[in-house]
């Protein structure tokens, strides 16, 4: 019995640097299952090229000659089919990751990953989960253990709504969370629409970032 083949993930590779995209694209280009379907070298190529070409996973560098890949990240979760967004950058600064994050960023890696690691996260990014190098999770982690305590907003969410947020934090797909709880897909999703909602957040990523924030002190 042959074994099933792996879903195809589609990658727009968006770097200054050309020698950077053609070694990404050699790279990635190794794997069957991953398409690179496009490059771009700025902020403004990179959005005409997802306007062209459907991309799931934008592999996304923050600094560009034209502007921030903040910038284009933002755009992009304005775009349909709800393309994926992973940082890929040599910046390792907490301020750079924390921006990374309010920009609905999906993933951060930094450029010194291996290629198995890379393709690794490209695949988990695809499927809903969230990435953060292990380079930097333990600063990260430890700034907001010193941030004041904001304003909880904790209070709002039901307490199943505080389980689905937990399991997001963890990395988990609906389909997972769905199994852990003994509840449906739908509605896994659903709780996670009211979560958003109500912290008045658009991604995922951004659910996970906020417990950890109200929760690890």
């Amino acid at each position: 019995m042959s074994l099933p083949e792996m879903k195809r993930i589609r990658v727009l590779i968006v770097d200054d640097h050309e020698v950077v995209r053609i070694g990404l694209r050699t790279l990635l280009g190794r794997f069957p299952h991953i398409e690179v379907v496009g490059e771009a070298a700025t902020a403004a190529a990179a959005l005409a090229e997802m306007e062209r070409a459907t991309a799931d996973v934008l592999l996304l560098d923050v600094r560009l000659p034209d502007g921030s890949g903040f910038d284009v990240c933002r755009q992009v979760q304005t775009m349909p089919g709800e393309p994926r967004v992973l940082i890929l950058t040599s910046f390792a600064d907490d301020e750079i990751v924390f921006e990374a994050i309010a920009a609905g960023a999906d993933g951060y890696l930094l450029k010194e990953i291996d290629g198995e690691g890379l393709v690794k996260a490209i695949e988990k990014v695809a499927a809903g989960q969230s990435i953060l190098d292990p380079a930097v999770t333990g600063r990260v982690l430890g700034r907001m253990k010193n941030l004041a305590d904001p304003p909880s907003k904790m209070d709002l969410l039901s307490t199943q709504e505080r389980r689905v947020l937990a399991l997001v934090a963890e990395g988990k797909t609906n389909k997972e969370i769905a199994a852990d709880l003994g509840l449906s897909d739908k509605t896994i999703k659903n709780y996670l629409s009211n979560v958003l909602d109500k912290l008045h957040l658009s991604r995922r990523s951004q659910a996970a970032a906020f417990f950890v924030q109200h929760t690890i002190r």
